[in-house]
């Protein structure tokens, strides 16, 4: 399979900002997504506010199981966090409650001294993880531009907010790929953009580790009940949704776009395609 790397000049640009605005905000919003918690996670994001409290947000909950585990992980490393699904306004309660949370010790010294002030969060996150959903979620209307396509913020939002203000900024990636199976993960869910992966290595790896993890879903969806060769489950997939060219070959192109646009969508069911020793060793 093609090495997966993508880190495009605007991702540079973004760190540098990220960086320089860091001393403006008291406090970071990181988001991850609930399917995979481990790969969404760039150390090179965590280094920007090593010194400032941190609220791990797992969004997409509503796409991914296990995700009690891994917020159970995270806080018994320390962290702050909690689960979302951000398209739902009823998240929005422990949202805030988590926001406050990470600077209550700050809004205490500022009351101590007989003033109230305005606290500043930094939204960060790989691509594509709900950054900008999130900030609409809070402020209880479309303010930023979301999108389910990878890179849809490329420069930074300040959105104010009743008694604190939001940072919205371009998803980043870490400058290199160390861990290809976090990568390939990431492109499973739309982190990566699309144009710059072979979508039918892409797939055919998505089959292969649904088959191991998931697969009477793979038997649900597709009517794959012998677990074979990915290319074999592929042609299942074609057979099943009549990707038929002129003259009975399969069409692949269609296969691709539908088994990807099927995972992504929830239609493969509830997942998650980290495991909790994926967590332990990285540093939230």
């Amino acid at each position: 399979m093609k090495h997966i790397q993508w880190f495009p000049g605007h991702m540079t640009k973004a760190m540098r900002m990220m960086q320089a605005d860091a001393s403006l905000c008291d406090g970071a919003i990181y988001v991850l997504d609930a399917r995979c918690p481990a790969s969404s996670f760039n150390p090179k994001l965590k280094e920007v506010f090593a010194n400032k409290p941190v609220l791990y947000v797992l969004n997409k909950s509503d796409l991914a199981e296990g995700t009690d585990e891994y917020i159970k992980i995270l806080r018994d490393m320390g962290a702050f966090a909690v689960k979302l699904n951000a398209t739902q306004s009823g998240c929005k309660r422990a949202l805030v409650e988590g926001a406050a949370k990470i600077v209550a010790e700050k809004r205490e010294r500022a009351q101590a001294k007989g003033y109230e002030r305005t606290f500043r969060f930094m939204v960060l996150g790989v691509p594509n993880t709900g950054k900008s959903t999130v900030i609409n979620l809070l402020s209880g209307s479309r303010r930023t531009v979301t999108g389910d396509k990878a890179g849809v913020t490329k420069g930074k939002q300040w959105i104010r907010l009743e008694g604190f203000e939001l940072l919205d900024t371009p998803g980043t990636m870490p400058p290199a790929f160390e861990n290809q199976t976090f990568a390939r993960r990431l492109a499973y869910v739309g982190s990566i953009n699309d144009d710059i992966l072979d979508l039918d290595d892409i797939t055919l790896a998505l089959l292969s580790d649904m088959a191991e993890k998931y697969p009477e879903r793979l038997k649900e969806r597709y009517g794959i009940s012998e677990i074979a060769s990915p290319l074999e489950m592929l042609d299942a997939v074609c057979a099943r949704r009549g990707f038929v060219l002129r003259g009975g070959e399969y069409d692949y192109e269609r296969a691709y776009k539908a088994v990807i646009d099927d995972f992504r969508k929830g239609r493969l069911g509830r997942v998650c395609l980290d495991c909790p020793d994926d967590m332990l060793g990285l540093k939230y």
